[in-house]
């Protein structure tokens, strides 16, 4: 296996994490250091010798700073083939020497383009140009290069110098070439996301950019996809703020599925729109079981269950408050795939272990952020892109429509069923009172058969429940059939041609009816 012998670093940092250590250890093996600016000034004040990159090219810094790398005797001495001797003859006649390994992370040009008052100039100026030139010529000429973006690499490139005489192999070059592709990538599609929302003039012309490039890193290869017959794989936003499945650590179970992950979030999404202790019960994207309790989190489990039982079996169980030994005892009552919380207490995880197949999930709630960027769906040949379903609505602020006002008991469970309609596939029905979920209607071509399976898979009473509606009623025989089971209060968006006629039936029955004025669609 091909080995470099590191004589010749060039270092030029912003994230300056660990480059004093990692300079030291480079001195030991008497590599000669270059470097610029703010790095310079840092490595000099910690002793380590370093060349400034003017006096290494014999070429001045200059236009602020946009000028400084840019020169043949830098990428020369990163592009040379050492084994192509006209390579090698083109160099020494041009005085340039070979760079070994170069150690760049770029300007911050995220952070600073998402900084709420941040103008078009002040974005433009943290693009940076000479890092990742470099990176890339490095990364190109990988068989003799090594290229080192992360400081997390540190380490280990240190370790492999010190077993084998100051020298990188060619297959660690590789995959720190290709780790810096990716993340040239990233920053490309960052500045072309950012610039292809924006007007020459600085002004913020579209939401969505006129060519959208997205990054994700692969977390793990999936056994399969949806069906044993596809393959599949799982891949993450770059982004450890999020509070999400990708960032969730596993304690114990066997690996993920493809079926696992897709029902692990919506859980997670759904029971994270709670603010009081919530259990949610999740069966092929959809709630089975939903509840709140104002204490234990146990209850809010026990109810969650009494949903529909019978679904809950195989399901996805997500909680947003620490499970403890209680809650566990209640959980091991049943075969389930997936728990997630944002904290599991030992006795739990003990109680838990016996359960070895049972996959536990810890995702950090501490984060408010749930969601970054857009949400989008691949379609053949395309993709479709919008922000994501997290509008704010106050059921207080809805539009009383009936003749009867809601009860403050009916404005609760009105709360509660339109905070799980939003997560159910439309066509949406909900039924329920103001802490637990009593029946579904989801995914109907047609929203009366939502009404009327919903007071099918109830395994509860009906009678004194409140019914939510994801999109308007077309007609009226969705309230008629609803009353038929007992729904004393509505909440649904309004808008129908039909309104008149939905109110009319509302009226009839005594029920009270509120208007959001905000469709929940899921498709």
């Amino acid at each position: 296996m091909r080995r470099n012998e590191i004589k010749r670093a060039l270092i030029s940092v912003t994230d300056k994490k660990g480059i004093v250590d990692f300079a030291k250890e480079l001195m030991v093996f008497g590599v000669e250091i270059i470097s610029t600016g703010g790095t310079a000034a840092q490595l000099r004040k910690n002793s380590i010798k370093v060349k400034d990159v003017s006096e290494y090219t014999g070429f001045p810094e200059m236009m602020d700073g946009r000028l400084k790398t840019l020169h043949p005797k830098i990428h020369g001495g990163l592009l040379a083939l050492r084994s192509n001797e006209e390579h090698m003859k083109a160099a020494k006649a041009h005085l340039i020497e070979m760079i070994d390994m170069v150690v760049v992370n770029l300007y911050r040009f995220e952070d600073a383009a998402a900084k709420e008052n941040c103008t078009l100039e002040e974005a433009v100026e943290n693009i940076d140009i000479g890092g990742p030139t470099m990176l890339r010529a490095a990364a190109k000429n990988y068989p003799f290069v090594s290229v080192v973006t992360d400081p997390d690499d540190y380490p280990g490139i240190v370790k492999e110098m010190k077993e084998n005489q100051g020298k990188i192999s060619e297959a660690t070059n590789f995959a720190l070439a290709t780790k810096t592709f990716q993340l040239t990538a990233r920053y490309d599609a960052a500045i072309s996301n950012y610039l292809g929302r924006m007007s020459s003039s600085g002004e913020k012309t579209a939401i969505f950019p006129s060519a959208f490039t997205v990054q994700f890193s692969k977390i793990q290869e999936l056994r399969y996809g949806e069906n044993p017959h596809q393959k599949a794989a799982f891949y993450g936003e770059r982004n450890p703020a999020l509070s999400a499945i990708p960032n969730a650590r596993q304690i114990q179970g066997k690996e993920l599925s493809y079926n696992n992950i897709m029902d692990s979030d919506a859980a997670w999404q759904m029971v994270s729109d709670f603010s009081k202790p919530a259990a949610i019960i999740v069966k092929h994207t959809n709630p089975c079981g939903a509840a709140t309790s104002d204490g234990e989190i146990a209850l809010a489990y026990r109810k969650a269950l009494q949903t529909d039982p019978l679904s809950a079996f195989g399901g996805i169980v997500a909680f947003n408050r620490q499970v403890d030994k209680k809650t566990a005892e209640e959980i091991a009552k049943t075969f389930l795939e997936v728990i997630i919380a944002p904290r599991f207490d030992e006795e739990a995880v003990a109680l838990l272990a016996s359960k070895k197949n049972l996959r536990i999930l810890e995702i950090p709630s501490s984060s408010a952020m749930r969601f970054a960027g857009y949400d989008f769906r691949r379609v053949a040949g395309g993709l479709l892109l919008q922000d994501k379903d997290s509008i704010d609505f106050d059921i207080k602020k809805a539009q009383i429509v009936t003749k009867r006002h809601p009860s403050e008991d009916e404005y609760q469970a009105l709360d509660f069923a339109w905070r799980v309609v939003k997560h159910v596939k439309s066509n949406a029905i909900v039924y329920a009172t103001k802490d637990q979920l009593v029946g579904v209607g989801a995914g109907q071509m047609s929203r009366v058969d939502s009404v009327k399976i919903a007071k099918m898979k109830a395994n509860l009473p009906t009678q004194g429940c409140v019914l939510a509606s994801d999109a308007f009623f077309p007609f009226r025989d969705g309230v008629d059939i609803a009353a038929q089971a007992g729904i004393t209060a509505i909440i649904q968006p309004g808008g129908s041609i039909k309104d008149h006629d939905v109110i009319t039936a509302a009226d009839e029955h005594n029920m009270a009816m509120i208007f959001t004025g905000i469709r929940h669609f899921k498709h």
